[in-house]
């Protein structure tokens, strides 16, 4: 079988969708899988070894997109996200099996959905979107082996502070906190790294004019392949629920994530792929408290004594 896979968004989202990927590869090696993603997902998804190939999902020049995906001739195809927009491509294409969740006015370009209802947050995100591998594959089992992600990485004492959230988390700490969270291990043998993507100037400028103790500052340059392998080499990582977040937990390393208080933006749903003993989940409030932050401080500090 030649089968595409889509998840067009952002990189949280693509992360969250690889377990489908695995899922089939590892049992169904035989299938060719090719990866439909946007453009900040298309060369980091060329380096997954459990993926064959990889068209670009560009929204500038869609004829471009469908052609591509003509030329392949798909036999099926599982959308773990669906538009408009995308439902007309997949139709266009010809592919004669197409797979999607049956939610919004797009699902009627599909000819096989699945029953989610994912707004009462019954499973996680990467759940959900292994579940619908079973319309296609009915002996599969909804599992993969761990970490989703194998990178040969020396383990080093080093823990990441992503304090920016590129507009996609309705929970965080202040920069202050950030600062207030990393000097309170600055005292231990670590080494403290802030990281910022590409929407978080203002984030680095603020954090960096601010630092009273030894920190390295790392921007957005480097390839999101090479942050994933900065971050299978540390020994905590701690953001908000955003893209980063879910690459964390894709290695498969100790997390302090920070959720918004509604069930959509909650770890129920958004929690990384990773194993639940190195997930450290905490709600933060537009509002939060002194002694929200206190708790996660002391969860920070239990966290490297036990290492």
């Amino acid at each position: 079988m030649n089968l595409l896979i889509s998840r067009h968004d952002k990189i949280g989202d693509f992360v969250v969708t690889l377990p489908l990927f695995k899922a089939i590869k590892e049992q169904f090696p035989k299938i060719n899988i090719t990866a439909l993603v946007s453009k900040i997902n298309f060369d980091f998804a060329k380096q997954i070894d459990f993926i064959d190939d990889v068209i670009l999902y560009d929204k500038e020049n869609l004829d471009i997109t469908l052609d591509q995906i003509k030329s392949r001739k798909f036999d099926a195809s599982i959308s773990a996200y669906i538009d408009m927009t995308l439902g007309k491509l997949l139709f266009r294409s010809g592919i004669k099996k197409r797979v999607a969740p049956a939610t919004k006015i797009a699902q009627i370009f599909f000819n096989k959905t699945v029953k989610q209802r994912r707004s009462k947050v019954e499973k996680t995100e990467w759940q959900y979107n292994l579940d619908l591998a079973l319309k296609l594959f009915p002996t599969l089992k909804l599992e993969f082996t761990r970490p989703l992600l194998q990178l040969q990485t020396k383990k080093e004492k080093k823990v990441i502070f992503h304090p920016g959230f590129g507009g996609s988390s309705d929970g965080n700490l202040s920069l202050d906190d950030y600062i207030r969270l990393a000097k309170s291990v600055s005292s231990c043998d670590y080494e403290i790294i802030f990281t910022f993507g590409p929407d978080d100037a203002n984030s680095k400028d603020y954090i960096s004019n601010h630092l009273d103790f030894d920190a390295k500052i790392i921007d957005s340059k480097m390839s999101l392949f090479e942050f994933t392998s900065l971050l299978s080499s540390c020994y905590l990582f701690v953001s908000t629920s955003t893209g980063p977040m879910h690459l964390a937990g894709a290695v498969n390393i100790k997390t302090i994530s920070f959720f918004g208080d509604s069930l959509f933006a909650s770890s129920k749903r958004w929690a990384t792929v990773s194993d639940e003993k190195n997930q450290h989940n905490f709600v933060i409030s537009e509002n939060y408290s002194s002694a929200n932050y206190e708790e996660i401080e002391k969860a920070v500090g239990k966290l490297l004594e036990n290492e």
